[in-house]
């Protein structure tokens, strides 16, 4: 994983790169390289709050790599303030944004406060595991990272299971015998949600009144 900055819009701003190269396939939430596939890199690019760029798949596919396929996701929190965690040979970097912690679930209508302008303060989740999966496991490795991720913000007391502009890509291995479980209780979903959990409370528990990013 590599850390650069770029100067846009006056601000200085980071960005995440992990370069993977051939042999992964990778499911994720993300506006560029979305839903599931073989993929070659993850961005994770940070923004300017109260982004308004009507183009931000061309402005991701912009920072990326000129070559293979990628995923590409921003957020407006501060990149290096990313946190690692590990278990069992699972990887998970998560970068935190709780500006605006949200419930799932709330009323038809209900507006959260400082959501316009967009202020794309998020939670972005990256899991990368050593193992092939279907694409039944893969689906469930989502559901097993936000579970992971609610279970995190809850035990530090975060109003919220999240935020609305959270996103979140898990890549493994395109290649050998193919696990079928992903849930919270399968071998590497565990192990997964084990390392979600600690790089989310990490980063939430570092996270204070005031941080405009």
């Amino acid at each position: 994983m590599k850390l650069t900055y770029r100067v846009e819009e006056g601000a200085r701003l980071g960005a995440l790169l992990w370069e993977f190269g051939p042999g992964w396939r990778m499911i994720s939430s993300a506006m560029l390289g979305g839903g599931i596939g073989a993929r070659q890199w993850v961005l994770n690019a940070q923004v300017v709050a109260g982004y308004s760029r009507m183009d931000p798949i061309d402005h991701l596919a912009s920072l990326g790599p000129a070559t293979g396929d990628g995923v590409g996701m921003m957020t407006a929190a501060s990149v290096d303030r990313y946190v690692r965690a590990a278990d069992g040979g699972v990887e998970a970097y998560a970068t935190v944004g709780l500006r605006v912690p949200t419930w799932a679930a709330a009323p038809e209508g209900h507006q959260d406060p400082e959501l316009a302008p967009i202020r794309v303060g998020t939670i972005n989740i990256v899991v990368v595991a050593p193992v092939a999966m279907t694409d039944a496991a893969l689906v469930n490795t989502v559901m097993t990272v936000t579970e992971a991720k609610s279970q995190a913000l809850m035990e530090t007391g975060f109003a919220g299971t999240g935020t609305a502009s959270d996103a979140v890509c898990v890549a493994v291995a395109a290649n050998g015998p193919q696990e079928v479980f992903g849930g919270p209780r399968s071998e590497w979903g565990a192990r997964m949600a084990r390392a979600v959990h600690a790089a989310v409370r990490r980063g939430a528990e570092a996270w204070r009144p005031g941080h405009s990013k």
